[in-house]
């Protein structure tokens, strides 16, 4: 069985003047990319790979979420289709089975949707747990199960 662990970036500062991908998140962002993890790590989840797109709003939700593990920074996140963030999930290694996607909407909620199905909202800091059977190079849409949705503003 593998994990996969999608994570929306945490809420991101309108800034006037920053490019897009200099945005930082609020105070609440910050709060909630730290409660994200420790959700995650309530529920027993310990990723072994985080994939992360290199905008300032998901370097920071990573770090915030994950203290003291290493992001792979992959720039094809930024801006990614949902069928681009599975060819970059499929190119996992094998033994790993707890992985991270740390990206921004909507490819991420519609990578989500796609691999699990349901039917919910995706606000930032949000998370999916989705579970499959299926190896890394082979996971297709519908091939998962939603296990846990947590919304920052829910909690």
């Amino acid at each position: 069985m593998r994990t996969l662990i999608v994570l929306r970036h945490a809420k991101a500062a309108q800034a006037p003047g920053l490019a897009d991908r200099e945005r930082p998140l609020t105070e609440r962002g910050e709060r909630d990319a730290a409660l994200a993890g420790e959700r995650m790590r309530a529920l027993g989840l310990a990723p072994e790979l985080v994939l992360c797109s290199p905008a300032v709003r998901t370097r920071r939700t990573a770090e915030l979420a994950f203290p003291g593990v290493e992001p792979s920074y992959e720039r094809d996140i930024y801006e990614a289709y949902p069928d681009e963030l599975l060819h970059l999930v499929r190119r996992t290694e094998a033994e790993l089975r707890t992985v991270v996607l740390c990206g921004h909407n909507p490819g991420v909620h519609e990578l989500a949707l796609g691999l699990a199905g349901g039917d919910y909202g995706f606000r930032p800091g949000s998370f999916a747990v989705i579970e499959t059977g299926s190896d890394w190079s082979e996971l297709s849409p519908g091939e998962g199960r939603l296990v846990t949705l947590w919304d920052p503003k829910a909690d």
